[in-house]
């Protein structure tokens, strides 16, 4: 069965601004969705949600939105020529400018310690460095009293938005005083 893109346009439109996602970004509170600037742009001057105007966070709304990549894909392949478009329009944004246009992310082989190239995806959206990241904890093995380890006294951590799991990997090791041979 065809679908007309009418039908389904309420669901791939911007409430914000109207027109089609771009960088789809959802409220973890609510799931409502807008283009990531025109949220980013809202809460400026608002933690409310501009749909259901619940308080989105006190302080720091950002922190509670999320990049909807498979919604995006979809938008993509909807909306014919529309990622064309945008990365055209983001391309002259920079060069208008005199700044250096971003290259896309590509998988880079990272050496794994069997001695045989694996690919990994670069990260498509980076998150910025002024928010945070909360990652919750589980230590498998500590309450039941394998080791000489304690349970963890808290259960969350939270780190910069431009730390890697590597970065996290190591604060828990020497926080920990972990044993290499010890998995994190």
């Amino acid at each position: 069965r065809m679908i007309n893109l009418t039908e389904l346009t309420p669901y791939i439109l911007c409430s914000i601004c109207k027109g089609y996602f771009i960088d789809a970004t959802t409220i973890t509170e609510c799931l409502h969705t807008f283009c990531k600037s025109c949220i980013v742009r809202h809460f400026y001057y608002s933690n409310r949600c501009p749909k259901c105007n619940i308080v989105v966070h006190q302080t720091q709304p950002l922190y509670n939105i999320r990049l909807d990549r498979q919604l995006q894909d979809i938008v993509y392949k909807l909306v014919v020529n529309l990622e064309e478009r945008e990365k055209k329009q983001m391309h002259d944004f920079y060069k208008e400018r005199g700044l250096e246009v971003p290259k896309p992310a590509v998988p880079q082989p990272v050496p794994v310690s069997r001695g045989r190239p694996r690919k990994v995806l670069g990260s498509v959206f980076r998150i910025p460095p002024e928010l945070d990241i909360s990652i919750l904890l589980e230590f498998i093995g500590a309450d039941e009293g394998t080791g000489n380890f304690k349970p963890l006294e808290k259960k969350f951590v939270r780190v910069s938005g431009e730390a890697t799991i590597g970065h996290v990997e190591k604060f828990l090791r020497r926080k920990m005083d972990l044993d290499p041979a010890c998995q994190v």
